[in-house]
């Protein structure tokens, strides 16, 4: 053949399809190559070369991995869905060979001549005698496959050209891959014919077999349901002569029912279920699954209580021994136990611990089942969707049991048992149902006293349960879920109570479980504080221990080696233990600059430093806002600036600063995204010092979200921003008036070393922050509640080092 004939076309690979001449076939595309080869296409002349591929297990086929014959197709509609596959719908127009394959990066591509086949005006008596055995083959096989059209057997009779006949049966029989291309492959048309005919008269034979097959399992099935009814006359029979003696196991378990002195209405029900399983064959499906549900349903605490033995002085020592700090919590659980103790009507609220992961929450609450005598058990609810992981699922389904709840309570073996829901904030719902909206029944004391499970089916009491449940973001409950619990806070933890945590639990906890004793180990306080300031990053301690026990697990190397050493380990030498250090300190001015602000941001590790810079430049009036601010952020600058403009005259500004200057604000460490509106205040007094040329003081950190008119407006996180204050040397913190009250649960430590001053406005703020002689008097609120200097005289220059956040994004 001349490959002057060929043509370039783009080529698609199927998977397990053969296309004919004359053929209609539609399929989706979902690889991003045959894409890209029906959108040239479809650019071009809307012609395609399809072929079917050597192997369909190859994702991204090339030239040597296909059939090099093919059909050349004419696209007759193209469908495109966002994010889904592309349906194409193709005609077969004649048979066609690869020739040689054409670069081409986005699809293949290839030069295609056509395969020619034979052209018959006349046909012998064999090619006639081969199209009528062809015809009456098609007619067995649609016998024997009912779900082919019928108008299909109307074509191929009135079809007379043997080689499209041959297409079109071919085209709609099931046969391997293989044959069909060798059928495609095959010019002379009687060979063609013959190859097609074996074909199907051998997937005849099998479908007759598999047909056979498919009967005889038919007449077994028959014969189960006869057996079943002659064992039933059977079963009859002996009950009428009293010789039936194969159900002792049933009265025996008729015995334990009774002396298990259930409610009426349990017991009623597993009498019932007892007499069905009589009634059925044993060993049958059926009796295993009644079987396994009279257990499950006996072995349920109905009438078991634990002895609960609640001493307020021995729970408290208890938790004060196994947490350090964490005193509301402790104080709210021992309210709710008091009134236990004075009630036993008494049901209580729901407790929900919610904090950053780490800070102690599902430990907490297993140390209260230990010290009021109650058996516990977690119940992690994390990441469940399905309704039925709660109320259990109905015994209809195969491999059906009970939810998580009765599991829990049957576990724990009692009626009263302390149960741990943790992390309810991550239940999430899909097309399964919604395990929040179950939990509102099993958390509601009014309704649960007869909570029913899917599967046992029956009312079980969780009046007598206690349930304490663990979340990380208050906000993600389902507000008729929290409405239900008691929501107290754990915030994260400061330094020093990491300090304490550290070394009077983990410590200890972790010396004995690497088999150190003490005389061969000494880690001082300060080596302590460097894992901490240096190593790690988080509200909890997860990552603290896991240092300490990373420093325990090299000295262990060493006491091996001489069991007489004594490890000793401090902040000199720590980076031999845990290498160069993770985290430096923050970020913070080091002299009064203009134009630079010490704000203060919350992450979801704890408090942080956020240095804000502005800079005024002659220009058009131009905004620049940097340092990955989210959308929240970039609305307070504005309202920032409009703050500072409403005081043009009160502070002598000029007029028309925002039209003849730009004006940049820049968040330092911008690689971190930062967001939320308590900045205003900081970039109002950065924006007022770069306009007036005036410092601002380096030992002075504010935070506050500021109104477009200068109000300052409360915010959040207090307690972490202001222990990233303290730990960065700050002396004075400007905070809002409204956020005055949160000092009261401040820990003696920050409130003897910071000076809080509480404001109302942008001009309080000023008058406390700009480093500048005269400035107008501010009233301040001394940690210890003395009343502050009056006169914003400028400060020391604080000792300060810089360090990087976590890569969590801070929130101003």
């Amino acid at each position: 053949m001349n490959k002057s004939n060929s043509v370039n076309l783009p080529v698609l690979p199927l998977r397990g399809v053969v296309m004919f001449p004359k053929m209609m076939l539609n399929f989706d595309v979902n690889r991003k190559r045959s894409k890209s080869a029906v959108q040239a296409a479809v650019d071009g002349d809307q012609l395609l070369f399809v072929t079917a591929q050597l192997d369909a297990g190859v994702n991204d086929p090339s030239i040597d991995d296909i059939y090099k014959v093919g059909v050349v197709c004419r696209i007759k509609q193209v469908v495109k869905e966002e994010h889904k596959a592309t349906r194409v719908v193709v005609e077969g127009l004649w048979r066609g060979m690869i020739v040689e394959s054409v670069l081409s990066e986005t699809c293949l591509y290839a030069a295609i001549e056509p395969y020619g086949e034979q052209k018959k005006k006349t046909f012998t008596t064999r090619d006639i005698a081969l199209m009528r055995s062809l015809k009456a083959t098609f007619e067995r096989y649609m016998e024997l496959t009912p779900k082919l059209p019928a108008d299909i057997l109307f074509k191929i009779g009135m079809s007379n050209e043997p080689g499209e006949l041959a297409d079109f049966v071919a085209s709609n029989v099931m046969l391997d891959v293989e044959i069909k291309q060798m059928i495609l492959e095959t010019l002379s048309l009687s060979d063609r014919l013959e190859v097609l005919i074996d074909a199907m008269q051998n997937e005849i034979f099998i479908m007759s077999v598999e047909q056979d097959i498919m009967e005889k399992a038919k007449s077994r099935i028959d014969q189960s349901q006869r057996d079943y009814f002659l064992r039933e006359q059977m079963n009859v029979i002996r009950d009428e002569l009293g010789e039936n003696g194969d159900f002792n196991d049933i009265d025996e378990l008729r015995r334990k029912i009774a002396e298990l002195k259930l409610p009426e209405e349990v017991e009623k029900a597993l009498l019932k279920e007892c007499s069905r399983l009589e009634r059925l064959p044993v060993g049958t499906n059926e009796s295993s699954v009644i079987e396994t549900y009279i257990d499950t349903v006996m072995e349920l605490p109905w009438n078991t209580l634990s002895e609960e033995n609640i001493d307020l002085d021995a729970v408290r020592e208890q938790l004060d021994r196994d947490h350090y700090g964490l005193s509301k919590v402790k104080k709210r659980i021992l309210e709710q136990l008091a009134v236990r103790k004075l009630s036993d009507k008494a049901k209580g609220q729901i407790i929900c611990l919610v904090g950053p992961p780490g800070v102690g929450k599902t430990s907490i609450a297993m140390s209260i089942g230990d010290a009021i005598g109650r058996k516990s058990q977690r119940v992690a609810l994390g990441g469940v969707r399905d309704e039925a992981e709660i109320r259990g699922h109905r015994r209809t389904y195969i491999a059906s049991m009970p939810g998580r709840i009765i599991s829990a309570v049957k576990k724990c073996g009692t009626r009263n048992p302390l149960l741990i829901l943790d992390e309810v904030d991550k239940l999430s719902s899909d097309y399964k149902g919604d395990p929040s909206s179950a939990l509102l029944e099993v958390l509601d004391s009014e309704q649960n006293y007869a909570f029913v499970d899917h599967y046992i089916d029956l009312p079980f009491d969780l009046s007598d349960v206690m349930f304490i449940t663990t979340a990380n973001d208050a906000d993600a409950i389902p507000a008729p879920l929290r409405d239900r619990m008691d929501v107290i806070e754990l915030p994260s933890y400061t330094r020093v109570e990491k300090f304490n945590i550290a070394k009077k639990h983990l410590l200890p906890k972790q010396m004995k479980l690497c088999g150190i004793r003490r005389k061969n180990f000494r880690i001082t306080d300060k080596g302590i504080y460097a894992v901490i300031d240096f190593y790690t990053r988080e509200a909890g301690v997860r990552n603290l221990e896991r240092e300490l026990t990373a420093i325990l697990r090299k000295a262990a190397v060493a006491i091996l080696a001489d069991p007489a050493a004594v490890v000793r380990v401090s902040d000199k030498n720590l980076d031999a233990y845990l290498g160069v250090k993770k985290y430096l300190d923050d970020i913070s001015a080091k002299k009064d600059e203009v134009g630079l602000v010490n704000g203060l941001a919350w992450t979801s590790v704890g408090g942080t430093l956020l240095p804000l810079e502005c800079v005024v430049m002659p220009g058009s009036g131009k905004i620049e806002l940097t340092g990955s601010l989210g959308d929240v952020m970039q609305e307070s600058a504005k309202a920032a600036i409009t703050a500072i403009r409403t005081r043009i005259q009160k502070y002598r500004l000029d007029e028309s600063f925002y039209k003849n200057n730009d004006i940049h604000l820049h968040a330092l460490e911008g690689a971190i995204p930062k967001d939320g509106p308590s900045a205003g205040v900081t970039m109002a007094t950065a924006l007022y010092s770069a306009l007036t040329a005036q410092p601002v003081r380096a030992d002075v950190a504010m935070t506050g979200e500021i109104s477009i008119s200068g109000r300052v407006l409360p915010i959040g996180g207090l307690k972490e921003k202001s222990m990233a204050a303290y730990k960065a040397g700050i002396r004075d913190v400007i905070i809002p008036k409204e956020n005055e009250r949160d000092l009261a649960e401040f820990d003696a430590e920050l409130l003897d070393h910071l000076s809080f001053h509480p404001v109302t406005t942008i001009d309080e703020v000023l008058a406390l922050a700009i480093a500048a002689k005269g400035a107008p008097s501010g009233k301040t609120a001394r940690g210890r509640k003395k009343a502050a200097s009056k006169t914003a005289e400028p400060r020391a220059e604080a000792s300060l080092s810089s360090k990087r956040r976590e890569e969590s994004g801070a929130r101003g």
